[in-house]
């Protein structure tokens, strides 16, 4: 079992986030789980353009950091995406890379994957950054398993969320392992699929590779 935990703090190791990210890495170790960290910061992922070029060929002109890091995404089975609340949203490095990712929406390409999310914030509003990483799971196709995060400014918090943190990484692994099924969750999944099937099939002459590709799975 593959999982990776990307995380996009660019405090480093004195990252919040990273310290609550790194609890759930040991929940799902101590559960079996092989987990890779990876720092986005470290990277070098240049913005997308939006040429289309990935709907087309199922590839990016830009010759940097992403095209490893994406291997590596859709060949793990579970991901773990951490960032801390930027003005009620991610950090501009995940944002980057969530936006390098069109074609992984149009293709659901991480269905069968399972996802959670860690945030952290100055105040008590985590959870806007674990809705939108979770929302973004299910949007490529993923199913949610949960969320943490806390305020490291309230007494407490992060104490009680690393332990929620080890938690949630078992609950990670054993989503994976038994391939559970979310009911509410797949209502959404079939809508995106349907939805996005219709679209590139509106747009199969300019769109080809992604037309191939549903064409390859026998839903076009």
């Amino acid at each position: 079992m593959k999982i990776l935990a990307i995380h996009a703090s660019p405090r480093g190791d004195k990252s919040r986030t990273l310290q609550l990210l790194r609890a759930v890495i040991k929940g799902a170790r101590d559960h079996g789980a092989d987990v890779d960290e990876v720092d986005l910061c470290k990277l070098k992922i240049n913005y997308c353009i939006g040429c289309g070029g990935c709907y087309a060929t199922g590839r990016c002109f830009h010759k940097d950091d992403f095209a490893a890091l994406y291997a590596r995404i859709l060949a793990s089975d579970g991901l773990i995406f951490a960032s801390p609340n930027y003005f009620r949203s991610v950090t501009a490095q995940m944002k980057t890379m969530f936006d390098r990712m069109a074609d992984t929406i149009h293709c659901q390409l991480l269905a069968g994957k399972y996802g959670v999310s860690v945030a952290t914030a100055g105040g008590p509003a985590s959870h806007e950054v674990n809705d939108y990483l979770n929302g973004l799971f299910q949007a490529f196709g993923a199913s949610t398993v949960g969320a943490v995060g806390a305020s490291p400014a309230i007494p407490g918090a992060m104490e009680a969320a690393e332990k929620d943190a080890v938690t949630l990484g078992k609950a990670l692994v054993d989503a994976i392992r038994t391939q559970h099924v979310y009911p509410e969750q797949q209502a959404v999944h079939q809508q995106m699929r349907e939805y996005f099937k219709q679209l590139v099939a509106m747009n199969k002459r300019i769109w080809q590779h992604e037309f191939e590709y549903w064409q390859k799975l026998g839903e076009l």
